[in-house]
C-alpha cells in the first residue's frame, strides 16, 4: 500500500471518531437520525456541522450564517486545487481541510492521489460514524446528563488550540472571545458566535505593516496546509 493511501486511511479513522460526537450532538439538538445523516452526506464539513447543531437552538438564521462563514475557507482550497481535479462537481464536495492538506505534493499525480484518497476516506468514515453516533444519541433519554451539551464547545476548542501557537492568532482569538462576551446581552441567542466570527475574520484579513501581498496569500491559503494529516480536523473541517 502506498504511503499516501495509508496516511489517508489513518486520517479517515481519526476524523471518523469525531463523527460519533457529531451524530450524538445532532440528535441531542433536536435533529432526527435521517437529518443528522443527511447533513454529513450533503454538507460534509465538520466544523460547520458542529456550529450548526450547536447554534440551532438559538435560531436557524444564526446557525446557517455561522456554518456558511466557517465553510467559506474551503473555497480557497478549491481555487488552488481546481487545475488538478476532475470531475469538478464531485471534487468540490470533497474539498475539506484533510483532503487539501494531503494534496500538498510535488507532482500532479501525487496531488490527485492525496486529495482523492483523503477525501474518500474521511467521507466514508465520517458518514458511518455519524450514523452510529446519531443512533446512540437517539437512544439516550437525557443527552445532557452525559455532558453532550458541552461537546460542541469542546470540539471547537480542540480545533482552535493547535492554531494558537503564535502571538497573532492568540490576539485574534482573544479579540473574538471578548467580542462574543460583550455581544451576549445585546443580541439574540446564537448570534454572538456569528459576531465574533466576523470580527475574527476581519482582524485576520486586515492589512498589517510589513506584510507583503504574497505573504498575505500564504496566510489565507497556505497557512491552512499542514503536512499530510498533521492538522486533522474535528471535521471535517
Amino acid at each position: 500500500m502506498r504511503p499516501i493511501i495509508r496516511d489517508a486511511l489513518g486520517i479517515g479513522v481519526a476524523v471518523g471518531a469525531l463523527g460519533l460526537s457529531f451524530g450524538a450532538l445532532a440528535t441531542a439538538s433536536g435533529l432526527s437520525v435521517p437529518q443528522a445523516c443527511a447533513m454529513s452526506l450533503l454538507m460534509f464539513t465538520g466544523a460547520s456541522q458542529f456550529a450548526f447543531v450547536g447554534l440551532i437552538g438559538g435560531g436557524a438564521a444564526a446557525a446557517v450564517a455561522t456554518a456558511l462563514l466557517l465553510g467559506a475557507r474551503n473555497a480557497l482550497y478549491g481555487l488552488r486545487l481546481a487545475p488538478y481535479l476532475r470531475p469538478r462537481p464531485l471534487a468540490a464536495h470533497l474539498v475539506i481541510d484533510e483532503s487539501a492538506a494531503m494534496a500538498v505534493r510535488d507532482t500532479p499525480d501525487d496531488i490527485r492521489l492525496g486529495f482523492w484518497s483523503a477525501g474518500v476516506a474521511v467521507f466514508a468514515f465520517w458518514n458511518l460514524t455519524t450514523l452510529i453516533g446519531a443512533l446512540a444519541g437517539n437512544a439516550i433519554s437525557d443527552p445532557n446528563a452525559f455532558g453532550l451539551d458541552a461537546a460542541a464547545p469542546a470540539a471547537f476548542l480542540a480545533l482552535l488550540a493547535p492554531r494558537l501557537k503564535t502571538r497573532e492568532p492568540q490576539a485574534i482569538a482573544a479579540l473574538a472571545a471578548v467580542t462574543a462576551l460583550v455581544a451576549v446581552p445585546l443580541v439574540p441567542a446564537g448570534t454572538p458566535v456569528l459576531v465574533a466570527a466576523i470580527v475574527a475574520a476581519a482582524a485576520a484579513l486586515a492589512p498589517r505593516k510589513g506584510r507583503g501581498e504574497r505573504g498575505g496569500e500564504s496566510r489565507v491559503v497556505g497557512g491552512a496546509r499542514p503536512v499530510a494529516g498533521g492538522e486533522a480536523r474535528a471535521a471535517g473541517g
